[in-house]
């Protein structure tokens, strides 16, 4: 009977998350943020390079290869020269151009940050020698995909522009996503979130060992399950996914924790408490976690690995 008391409010929060997983996302399609592909180059000279990816398809967003018309030349986001230079080139997987360079000798990378291509070769031109540098075949692997190319013996003098060029592949990429500062970071929010949760518990007069282990226990298994499932989410579909699932997580969590204070945690306890005050901690608890942790987010995105605008 004493499970009524609190029913209602579990009934909303319940209603309030079939309504997010129901109702349909209408997202604009051209709304937050892109995937990205970045090239670093080590050991590069200071040539004058120009550098892009060539696509297995036709076209990734408003890049697209050239048809031979007029009108459908890209030539205002690169020198002109160099583009021609860059169509005029045969790949021999067929790959094609997409009327996209960069001038990788100043930055030392190659950043495609707006519709990269999901498959790509590195190809390199070096004006001063009329000398082009290709790779082999690579693919996207996250949202944010990171390739390392060591340039450290790679003799550009030595080939001159021509038809069997392009079948000599002279460089290799090596995927260089930072994983270790990936497990960091999430051994962190997990830490952080958990010292915050319990400093609110005790707030809450949460003090007997019996309760702390309990709010310990519980904590830990959520934010584990949390931090992992956002984490994944994030690596695969970016910040924008990250934050809306982050909301979603966190109403589950909190109305699960609810569940579990009301009982386990009212039980164990030698002054209970009406149910409410144990949904308010939960509520109180989360809700200040979940701001931190956007707070931090924000503020430390080399430890939290994402962006919030």
């Amino acid at each position: 009977m004493k499970n009524r008391k609190y029913s209602p409010v579990f009934m909303m929060f319940l209603c309030m998350i079939m309504v997010v997983l129901l109702f349909p996302m209408t997202v604009n399609a051209d709304m937050g943020p892109k995937a990205s592909v970045r090239i670093q180059f080590e050991h590069m000279g200071d040539e004058l390079c120009y550098g892009t990816l060539l696509s297995k398809e036709k076209s990734t967003g408003p890049a697209s290869a050239w048809d031979g018309r007029t009108e459908s030349a890209q030539k205002e986001y690169m020198d002109p020269g160099i583009w021609k230079i860059f169509v005029n080139y045969k790949d021999p997987d067929g790959y094609y151009f997409l009327q996209r360079s960069w001038k990788v000798s100043e930055s030392k990378e190659l950043a495609w940050t707006y519709y990269p291509p999901g498959d790509f070769k590195i190809l390199l031109y070096y004006p001063e020698t009329e000398t082009f540098v290709s790779s082999g075949i690579y693919a996207r692997y996250a949202f944010d995909t990171y390739y390392t190319v060591d340039m450290d013996g790679v003799d550009i003098g030595s080939v001159e522009y021509n038809d069997d060029l392009s079948t000599n592949e002279r460089i290799e990429a090596y995927r260089s996503y930072n994983y270790r500062q990936e497990m960091l970071a999430l051994g962190a929010r997990i830490v952080l979130t958990i010292l915050i949760e319990m400093l609110v518990a005790l707030l809450f007069g949460f003090r007997q060992k019996k309760q702390l282990l309990i709010l310990a226990v519980v904590n830990i298994i959520t934010q584990i399950i949390l931090n992992v499932l956002l984490n994944v989410i994030n690596y695969n579909s970016g910040p924008l996914a990250f934050t809306f699932f982050y909301v979603l997580f966190e109403l589950i969590v909190f109305a699960l924790e609810a569940v579990l204070y009301c009982t386990i945690l009212k039980r164990l306890s030698e002054k209970k408490k009406e149910d409410a005050y144990y949904i308010l901690y939960s509520f109180v608890a989360n809700l200040i976690s979940f701001g931190a942790g956007l707070f931090l987010a924000a503020k430390l995105p080399a430890c939290f690995d994402i962006e919030i605008s």
